[in-house]
């Protein structure tokens, strides 16, 4: 029985890491369809909550995710491991994204607020996927508009596609005519402040959630 739990938690986690936009929500056909064949076999699993008490997934012990080296809106080289001592919520994105960005941050700001005097023990990281468009300035711009404490970050063409493929992010232009978007997968992930990779957040958690998560992190390191 631990091993068909093993395997439909295993199914879940390659599930959110492609969880891009405009796809299904979790709780849905496919994710749903896993939960219930958990619950079925174990009577204790429930949609709202992972195994370990998190809201978020899980993903404590995975191997990818763990570094970049990319350059902040100021011009200077950034790692992750800049960022230990703090809970970090990494987010991958492009300033002219529509919805699925804006509505991220916006819940990283939420979640800020909702920390209060911890709030200062959560960094906020953004990526850009679209470094033709997003120039430095613009993402300063773009991040302060949120909070001014959330971090900008960006690289070349081959550094973000790197960068990407090294986190399990998926994204592609799409055409608009004279123009194009980004499609792009819609995760952001969580670090413990030890820089340890810990939660795969869905983009449909609420902000109330993730804040209680975060808050396990920090009170646990």
């Amino acid at each position: 029985m631990m091993l068909f739990l093993a395997q439909r938690l295993q199914a879940l986690r390659q599930l959110f890491s492609r969880d891009v936009r405009g796809s299904a929500p979790p709780c849905s056909h496919h994710v749903l369809s896993l939960w219930i064949a958990c619950y079925i076999s174990f009577g204790l699993i429930a949609c709202s909550q992972q195994p370990g008490g998190f809201n978020a997934i899980d993903i404590t012990g995975a191997e990818y995710a763990q570094a970049f080296e990319l350059r902040d809106s100021d011009g200077r080289p950034r790692k992750l491991s800049d960022f230990q001592g703090k809970a970090v919520l990494l987010f991958f994105g492009f300033t002219q994204c529509p919805d699925v960005c804006p509505t991220a941050l916006t819940r990283a700001s939420a979640v800020k607020k909702q920390l209060g005097a911890d709030g200062d023990k959560l960094a906020v990281i953004f990526v850009t996927i679209d470094p033709e468009r997003d120039s430095a300035a613009m993402l300063k711009d773009y991040t302060a508009a949120f909070d001014p404490s959330f971090v900008g970050l960006h690289g070349d063409l081959k550094t973000t596609a790197e960068t990407a493929a090294a986190f399990r992010i998926f994204y592609s232009k799409v055409p608009t005519g004279a123009s194009y978007t980004m499609d792009h997968t819609a995760t952001s992930y969580v670090y413990d402040p030890k820089g340890r990779l810990r939660l795969a957040v869905s983009h449909s958690l609420g902000a109330d959630a993730l804040a209680s998560d975060i808050r396990t992190l920090l009170k646990s390191n």
